[in-house]
This record gives C-alpha cells, sequence and structure tokens, in this order.
C-alpha cells in the first residue's frame, strides 16, 4: 500500500463526544522532490500536447489535462480526486464516499441543519462527494464548519457563497473545494455553530475568509473563483500543511493570502503548500502569498496586478518562485515583486527565496536571497517548470468553469 506524502494523527476526545482538537502532519522530508514532481507532470502534459497537436483538447496544465477532456466527467466526478499535483496532491475529498446532493441553499439554523443544505453534508461523519442540484446563491448565517473527507464540487451549476460567513476547514483533514464562487464573505461568530452530528460548539468571532484553513491537513482548493472578502481569500494558519492552491482566479482584495500564523507560531515550520496556475487579477494589492516558516512552491501563476508586492513573508520561509508572469504596477515604487517583513537585511539575506525561470514585466523584480541568491543554486537545482511564456496558456481556465454536462469541461 502507498504511503501518502506526510503522515497525520488525529487526536480526538471520543468519550466527551467533541470533534478532533488537533491533527499533527509530519513534513514532506525533501520538499524539492516534491517540486520535482509537479514539474514532471507539466512536463509530460506539455509533450502529450504536442505529440497530438490539433487532435488534442489538452492544455498541457495537468490538472486539466487529467479530467477535462472527459465528456462524461459528470459520471466520473470522484476521478477529479486523483488529478491534484503537489503537497496536496493526497487530498482525496469524498472521493471514497457517497454522492451528496445540496438541494436548499438556505442556512436558518447552524446547529441543526436541514437535509439538503451545504451544511448539513459538510458535517457529516463519513465520505461524501458534494454536488448542487441547480444554479444557487448560499448565504451562509455562520462559518461553514467541514468535517474530514469531503469534496464540494460546483461543476455544472454556478454556485456562489458569499455575503456572510465562507468555509472553515479546522483541524479536520482530506478537503477539496472546486469550482465555486466565493465572495463578499464577512464576519460571523458569537454563535454555537455544528461541526458534527454528534457536536456543536460556541464560535468566537471569525476573520471573514473566503476559505480559512486552521490546524487542516490534505487540502485542494482548485477552480474557484474569490473576490472582495472581510480579510483573505485563502489563508492557512496554525500548523495546515500539505495544501495544493491550484488554478484560482483572484481579484479585487487587499490581503489576499496568508500561510503561516505568527512569527513566534513555530509549528508551521511544517507548512508545505503548492500555488500552481493561479491568475492573480484586477484590484489585488499584496499576500500574493505572504508566507511564514514552511516552504512554497510557487509555480506557473500569472501575476496582473499588485499595488504594494506579490509575495512576501517573514521568519525564514523557503520560497521557490518558477515560471510565472509578473507585471508590475506603474508605481515606480512598486516594482518589486518581493517583500521582506519584520527583519533587516541581516537576517533575510540567509532566507532561502529564489527565482527560476520568472517572467518580469513592466520593471518587475524579484529579490533572490540565501541559496537561491547563490550561483550554485541553478547549477544544484534540477528543477524546470514549464517557460512563464506559456503561462497564459496554462492560466487560461483558472477559476470557476463553465462545465455542460455531456460535453468536456
Amino acid at each position: 500500500m502507498a504511503i501518502p506524502a506526510s503522515l497525520c494523527a488525529l487526536l480526538i476526545l471520543p468519550l466527551l463526544g467533541i470533534a478532533p482538537t488537533f491533527i499533527s502532519c509530519s513534513p514532506v522530508l525533501d520538499p524539492d522532490q516534491v517540486v520535482q514532481q509537479v514539474n514532471q507532470s507539466i512536463r509530460n502534459a506539455t509533450m502529450a500536447r504536442r505529440n497530438l497537436g490539433f487532435l488534442s483538447c489538452g492544455t498541457a496544465n495537468p490538472i486539466d489535462d487529467c479530467w477535462r477532456c472527459d465528456p462524461h466527467w459528470e459520471k466520473n466526478r470522484q476521478r477529479l480526486a486523483d488529478c491534484a499535483i503537489g503537497f496536496g496532491k493526497h487530498a482525496i475529498g469524498g472521493r471514497d464516499g457517497k454522492i451528496y446532493v445540496v438541494t436548499d441553499p438556505s442556512d436558518p439554523d447552524p446547529v441543526n441543519p436541514k437535509p439538503g443544505t451545504l451544511r448539513y453534508g459538510v458535517i457529516q461523519e463519513e465520505p461524501l462527494w458534494i454536488i448542487f442540484a441547480r444554479d444557487m446563491v448560499i448565504k451562509l448565517k455562520e462559518e461553514l464548519l467541514m468535517n474530514s473527507f469531503k469534496t464540494i464540487d460546483g461543476r455544472g451549476v454556478n454556485v456562489h457563497i458569499t455575503g456572510g460567513p465562507c468555509i472553515t476547514i479546522q483541524y479536520v483533514t482530506n478537503i477539496i473545494i472546486h469550482g465555486i464562487n466565493i465572495h463578499d464573505c464577512k464576519r460571523g461568530g458569537n454563535a454555537y455553530v455544528r461541526d458534527s452530528p454528534s457536536h456543536y460548539g460556541w464560535r468566537t468571532i471569525s476573520d471573514g475568509d473566503g476559505v480559512s484553513i486552521f490546524g487542516g491537513s490534505h487540502v485542494w482548493v482548485d477552480h474557484c473563483s474569490l473576490s472582495n472578502c472581510n480579510d483573505g481569500l485563502i489563508d492557512a494558519i496554525h500548523g495546515s500543511t500539505a495544501i495544493t492552491i491550484s488554478n484560482n482566479y483572484m481579484t479585487h482584495h487587499n490581503k489576499v493570502m496568508l500561510l503561516g500564523h505568527s512569527d513566534s507560531y513555530t509549528r508551521d515550520k511544517n507548512m508545505q503548500v503548492t500555488i500552481a496556475f493561479n491568475h492573480f487579477g484586477e484590484g489585488l494589492v499584496q499576500r500574493m502569498p505572504r508566507c511564514r516558516h514552511g516552504y512554497f512552491h510557487v509555480v506557473n501563476n500569472d501575476y496582473m496586478h499588485w499595488k504594494m508586492y506579490a509575495i512576501g513573508g517573514s521568519a525564514d520561509p523557503t520560497i521557490n518562485s518558477q515560471g510565472n508572469r509578473f507585471l508590475a504596477p506603474n508605481d515606480e515604487n512598486n516594482k518589486e515583486v518581493t517583500k521582506r517583513e519584520d527583519a533587516p537585511q541581516s537576517k533575510w539575506k540567509n532566507w532561502n527565496w529564489r527565482s527560476e525561470g520568472d517572467l518580469m514585466l513592466n520593471g518587475a523584480f524579484f529579490t533572490p536571497s540565501g541559496a537561491g541568491a547563490s550561483s550554485s543554486y541553478a547549477k544544484a537545482s534540477s528543477l524546470g517548470a514549464r517557460p512563464s511564456s506559456l503561462v497564459s496558456s496554462l492560466t487560461a481556465g483558472a477559476g470557476a468553469l463553465v462545465c455542460k454536462k455531456g460535453s468536456r469541461c
């Protein structure tokens, strides 16, 4: 039996009948090996497209080419779980469970959710692959607290989670969020909320993130469109790890993505995140992402807009930027892609921040440091993302897709 890239142990208190309180995940011992696997999958997809020529529906995006060419995707929905790459590759969501259909967009009672609602599906104990009966706008009354081994799959319909608190992945594992429009998320809390059939608890004030990952592991957020939330669009903190954030379309937001709780929270040294094929677009300001402590592979993303900076961090994170396209703003004071926070140069000069094959436009520049700044890095590195010139095709389908049953997506 194959051993997952990282091993997780859930510590629970079953006698008290409450939800898991802690998930411990050991990091991948050689994260560069995962980076090489990602780049090999991109190379393979590129070669397949080149060999088939006009006969190929492929895009050279290995995630999309894994499932989008299948005209019967709606009959094989759970195959998607085998298409992830990177540190979140082993997130299977509800692959091994039943299909649950959301028929009711309402959320009147977060403690006693009705069957047919999204909240009722995500709190169940067994694996579930959650789909939607029709187009829906879901305004949640409180945070949507997910249980482990769940997929939220919006393909084939137009689903918006908006206008209230949004998705929280707290102390759970194996979550896939795919094909959802998540925007205008608000703070919630000072209320009781159910997180499993056997437990509900008091929630303090939430931040108002689009997707909040708190002590979660094996999480994959793919093909979502996110904008204009109260705090972050996607934040991962408190020991979260084994995460892939891919093919998302992000616009109109200030603090886009926080990865790491605080400089003093050293458990985030285990955090490992892949950020691939995303479109960072109009109206974004900063934190794409803002990293602490862990290892972050930022590959083949399209950075079309920022007001302050694109990629930042503190507390000695490893940032591996490959094959991205960075279009700097016209403001001469904000051309730099990178920003070091809360440290003098005497400290951050040793942080391992590296850029390989990135395309710098309109005066954009990346300041490498640590091993990434050394002349020996390029020789020692066996990494190789697709050229940044292909970013437009790799990210052309970013965001929630318009998929029709019976045809390729």
